[in-house]
């Protein structure tokens, strides 16, 4: 039985989690770390996190970028393994991350859905092909009306994915308004759709001379991505020290 800590439990990534493991056998929430907490949780919660001194396998994260400093501090006293789900870090807090995992297993990952990191390693092999034989690459991402940012982390990391298989050599394009020319053959060219409440949706396209190919993910609620989580938690515990991402729990499923 993995014993887990959620901290960031009253949020709503946090309770999708608690009740994921709840429904889970092989897992159990020992405890939770919010600021504020009204005691609707069948496990204890913590408001100030060096109060916690329950027992665990493993934390996950899913809280504030000004949270994460302490947080840190906390799992390296603690000897405890951290899955860090939350975003928009300084490049201070990352590199405190990278210190970090050389005392503990953390695993970081842009997105935390198994399904996008299956197909981050597909878009690999699948670039290593297309992409010597000439054909165009494009993203188009999708999604609600509320997200402030443009693209999208995702979108960024399949780029990332396909441009490392291929040396790098590819220029991101997001706004052709401006140019009059015909399309580069190295570049990337990466789309932002903004409406509705669209959870999650990335194509990449690879078009060549007389057929397409689409790699396509839809999510349907933020549920994958606490699943994705969850299954991030079992995988790290026991880990030693280093810094994880998602693939690493991929390859440890094929």
């Amino acid at each position: 039985m993995i014993r887990l800590i959620m901290h960031g439990c009253n949020g709503k990534m946090g309770q999708v989690i608690s009740n994921i493991v709840a429904a889970d056998p092989q897992a159990e929430m020992a405890a939770g770390i919010d600021v504020q907490d009204d005691g609707h949780n069948p496990y204890p919660v913590f408001t100030d996190i060096d109060l916690c001194n329950v027992e665990a396998d493993a934390l996950i994260d899913f809280s504030a970028a000004g949270a994460v400093d302490k947080l840190l501090e906390y799992c390296v006293a603690r000897k405890l393994p951290c899955v860090l789900c939350t975003t928009g870090l300084s490049k201070e807090q990352l590199a405190k991350v990278e210190e970090a995992s050389q005392k503990i297993a953390i695993l970081k990952s842009a997105n935390m859905s198994l399904g996008i990191n299956l197909l981050l390693k597909m878009l690999k092999e699948a670039a290593g092909v297309l992409s010597p034989a000439g054909y165009d690459i494009e993203i188009v991402e999708k999604h609600h009306n509320q997200k402030v940012d443009a693209p999208s982390g995702t979108a960024l990391a399949l780029a990332d994915s396909i441009n490392a298989q291929c040396g790098n050599v590819y220029e991101y394009v997001y706004d052709r308004s401006q140019r009059r020319e015909k399309r580069d053959k190295k570049e990337i060219g990466i789309s932002a759709v903004r409406g509705g409440t669209i959870v999650g949706d990335h194509d990449v396209i690879f078009a060549g001379e007389d057929e397409v190919i689409t790699f396509s993910h839809t999510a349907y609620s933020k549920a994958i991505f606490a699943k994705g989580a969850v299954q991030a938690g079992k995988f790290l515990a026991g880990k030693p020290a280093g810094l994880y991402d998602m693939s690493h729990v991929i390859d440890a499923k094929l």
